[in-house]
């Protein structure tokens, strides 16, 4: 990928229903090329799909955090999918560095997100963990 491809992303982030025209206007190539560069993107497995973001996506979850999980033994397969049951997590990430596991969490109240927390700082193995609140977030190319 080239530095066209990666702009031609960052439009289609933004807008991913804009008109080949469009963007070939807005990255100074012909409609053409950029309808070219998108097939290829998408033979190569780089773009996967499209998607639509809705108002509801955005406002279902207005309390959101990142857990940093510490994993004492062997147990992180298990606190995985333990994590993974609960309604309130969006992701779970592997990592490496001081934490074993980075939890992407949403809930309707800041109260709600307490209780997640709680419940998830009870599961045996959980030796330490440290929550980050998203306060708000972009996008590239927005």
């Amino acid at each position: 990928m080239d530095d066209v491809d990666h702009r031609l992303i960052a439009a289609l982030r933004h807008d991913a229903r804009a008109a080949l025209s469009d963007l070939a206007v807005q990255l100074g190539l012909s409609r053409t090329t950029v309808r070219a560069r998108i097939e290829r993107l998408r033979a190569a497995g780089v773009i996967l799909g499209f998607s639509v973001v809705l108002k509801e996506d955005v406002t279902a979850d207005p309390v959101r955090a990142l857990m940093m999980i510490g994993i004492e033994g062997r147990g992180a397969d298990r606190i995985k999918r333990q994590i993974m049951g609960l309604p309130q997590v969006r992701a779970v990430h592997s990592t490496n560095g001081r934490w074993d596991v980075i939890v992407e969490l949403g809930a309707s109240s800041l109260e709600a997100l307490d209780q997640v927390l709680d419940r998830i700082r009870r599961f045996e193995g959980v030796a330490t963990s440290e929550t980050s609140l998203l306060l708000s977030t972009r996008q590239p190319g927005r």
